[in-house]
């Protein structure tokens, strides 16, 4: 009897265990299951801006919202054609009404090299209440939303500007490829003008210089943008109802001086001179400043940089310095746009300053008449000021690239000794295609090699791997001596052995030579380029290799 009891709460225990063993087992299933799903749905979910992040930022990921109105795109749509890519590119120009013309309007073909345009919505419904502004800016902000609305897929950013805003796609999608596109980013740049900035904010995008906002805070601020609108009904312009409603969402701005509002007069030379060492993201007010190329007018000068850009768009506007030790000048080149020689050497960070070469937006207080960059006054006397030579053409090849620039601005009225730089007729520039290592980016003035004089080249026939060993062969001539001072050194980044025969001969033919400069990297021989002296050419000429 005692036994079998034992057996029975045994049996029992057993029982009991086993029930437990599979309740457990029914437990853990259902919440691997439900984790299961749950992660599954998290991916389904994923907005359109994710997909394919692994993929690098290229245009087909960019949306653009151009503002407009019916009577300045008919004007202003010249400068979209210089950089919209039909078959890259998505995105609307808003007009507040079609003209009566508007097949001439809007090409709706997959080949026109327009952006297609979009009516906006009707805006009436919103008050604005600024005495003697323009409540169009209201309906230019709700361009924001409105391009949100257009629910296109894949998008990482969305990109805004005017109807003069020019952009340079390719460095666009440079910059914005720094950030996380699926974070909230607001990114752009304020007003060179220090008065513009205090009078509507220093952490403002300006609109005209175009801005981007990455694709969930785009989502977002278009769900909430109607209502905040409704709150700043006395605010004067469209950029600053944006920045407003991102202020109340959290987001500052991320300023990127590639973008560029110009909000200054006259002749902007020395501001894109002194290009900041970055890609050049955007242009705005060119109907509003001089053509930034002399004898053009405003479209034709932009449509000649535009020439370089689609050659080395990353290096357009960069600023290289080099010093030429032979006629101690100093060369700056802002590659696609101009090179300037100065008489002398400059400090460099004289020559980074911007030439005031430009006036100010309004004529104000005079701390609200401050620029936000570095100026440097232009020299009273014109023979001091350093030569100007402008894009006259560029060209690629198997060789690299080579941009030769014309000057002018050439003073008769100088002595030879203070104007001999604006006695040279042409400067060549040999490059090759710059990336820029964005995320790394400074300034290496070693980006620069040795600057020459001539006035015809010719190439000495001597093997390249033996240079170095037979540059006396080259060198013997009417000077028994050459320059062997020790390498040119910019900032510890290449390193340059300059050598100048006048007169020599090799393997019976005359080579003439001015300069000769030998490029080493790294203490590595890669290159010797030999400059010969004509006499067929007045005015001189001068090479630079960057």
């Amino acid at each position: 009897m005692f036994a079998e009891m034992k057996t029975s709460k045994a049996s029992s225990s057993s029982c009991f265990i086993n029930i437990i063993l599979i309740s457990v087992s029914f437990c853990t299933i259902y919440l691997l299951v439900l984790l299961y799903l749950f992660r599954a749905s998290e991916v389904a979910n994923i907005p359109a801006s994710s997909q394919g992040a692994s993929a690098p930022t290229s245009l087909e990921h960019l949306v653009f919202g151009i503002a407009s109105n019916r009577d300045s795109w008919l004007d202003r749509k010249d400068y979209a054609k210089l950089w919209w890519k039909p078959q890259k590119m998505r995105g609307c120009v808003f007009v507040e009404s079609m003209p009566d013309n508007e097949s001439y309007y809007n090409d709706s073909s997959s080949n026109s090299p327009l952006p297609p345009v979009c009516i906006s919505e009707d805006t009436s419904r919103f008050r604005y209440t600024y005495r003697g502004g323009d409540r169009s800016a209201i309906r230019v902000a709700r361009v924001v939303s409105e391009t949100v609305a257009l629910n296109h897929s894949g998008v990482r950013w969305f990109v805004f500007g005017d109807d003069d805003t020019v952009f340079f796609p390719e460095n666009l999608v440079k910059t914005l490829s720094k950030y996380d596109h699926e974070l909230w980013y607001y990114i752009g740049t304020n007003s060179e003008i220090h008065g513009q900035n205090w009078l509507f904010s220093f952490d403002m995008a300006f609109g005209g210089a175009g801005f981007a906002l990455s694709y969930p805070l785009a989502k977002v601020l278009a769900k909430v943008f109607d209502s905040c609108l409704e709150r700043y009904p006395h605010l004067y312009g469209s950029d600053s109802r944006i920045y407003t409603c991102l202020a109340e969402l959290g987001v500052g701005l991320t300023h990127e001086p590639g973008f560029h509002q110009i909000d200054v007069k006259g002749d902007v030379f020395g501001l894109l001179a002194a290009h900041p060492l970055t890609p050049l993201v955007s242009l705005h007010h060119l109907d509003r400043i001089d053509p930034i190329f002399p004898n053009m007018t405003a479209k034709q000068a932009i449509a000649h940089l535009f020439e370089a850009v689609n050659i080395d768009s990353e290096r357009v506007l960069q600023q290289t310095v080099c010093y030429d030790r032979w006629f101690s000048w100093t060369i700056s080149v802002s590659w696609g746009y101009a090179v300037q020689v100065f008489e002398n050497h400059q400090f460099l960070p004289d020559v980074l300053r911007a030439h005031k070469t430009f006036r100010q937006w309004k004529k104000g207080h005079v701390v609200q008449e401050g620029y936000l960059f570095d100026t440097r006054e232009l020299h009273i006397d014109p023979c001091r000021r350093p030569a100007i030579f402008f894009l006259d053409r560029a060209s690629s090849g198997e060789d690299g690239i080579q941009s030769t620039y014309r000057q002018y601005n050439s003073s008769d009225n100088c002595s030879l000794d203070m104007g001999l730089p604006k006695k040279l007729a042409e400067v060549k520039v040999f490059s090759h295609k710059l990336d820029l290592k964005i995320k790394h980016c400074r300034r290496q003035g070693g980006i620069a090699v040795m600057c020459y004089l001539f006035r015809k080249a010719k190439f000495c026939n001597l093997p390249l791997e033996n240079a170095k060993k037979n540059l006396s062969t080259c060198i013997d001539g009417t000077r028994k001596y050459h320059d062997l001072k020790g390498y040119f050194d910019l900032n510890g980044c290449k390193r340059f052995l300059s050598l100048h025969p006048v007169r020599s001969k090799v393997a019976n033919s005359i080579c003439d030579l001015t300069i000769l400069t030998i490029r080493l990297e790294d203490d590595k021989l890669i290159a010797v380029s030999f400059l010969s002296m004509g006499t067929t050419i007045r005015k001189p000429h001068l090479w630079v290799m960057i």
